[in-house]
């Protein structure tokens, strides 16, 4: 029997939709980020790194919209007011660990929502995307410790 305590497994399909829309609004505007601050990079090992994050970012948007389609939900249209934030960001490196923040942004919403999930291949869709924003984040940190300007991210 459910109950509407505190348990981590009890979220109600309602607030599982909610939070799924909220992922997908950060993930569109993670994935336009990096889209366009690729754009601004030379072919580089940078380019690279932003161009894998683009292509997970937008990896992920697809899932979560299967995710709240298969939920009989309304995949939300918008675009989290991140974009707008991390674009009035000029500087490339900081932009950088801008979006850094946003992936660790992320990471802190999957690790309070996937103990909720009790749907087995919902929770595996969110643990795969939880453990790619954790390599992005940590590829980022490392490509930071190695010289560059940029700050980790969290």
């Amino acid at each position: 029997m459910k109950t509407n305590a505190a348990t981590p497994s009890n979220a109600s399909r309602d607030e599982v939709l909610a939070a799924l829309n909220e992922l997908l609004e950060a993930e569109r505007a993670g994935a336009r980020v990096a889209m366009e601050t690729a754009r601004d990079i030379p072919p580089s090992s940078l380019a690279t790194l932003v161009q894998g994050i683009h292509k997970d970012e937008v990896r992920w948007c697809g899932m979560l919209m299967r995710v709240i389609k298969s939920l009989e939900g309304t995949s939300s249209s918008a675009t989290g007011a991140f974009y707008g934030k991390a674009m009035a960001i000029d500087d490339v490196e900081q932009r950088l660990t801008f979006l850094n923040r946003g992936q660790a942004w992320v990471v802190r919403r999957l690790q309070a929502l996937i103990p909720r999930i009790e749907d087995g291949p919902v929770r595996a869709d969110l643990e795969a995307m939880l453990d790619a924003h954790i390599h992005n984040i940590d590829q980022v940190e490392a490509r930071a410790g190695a010289g560059s300007s940029a700050k980790p991210g969290g």
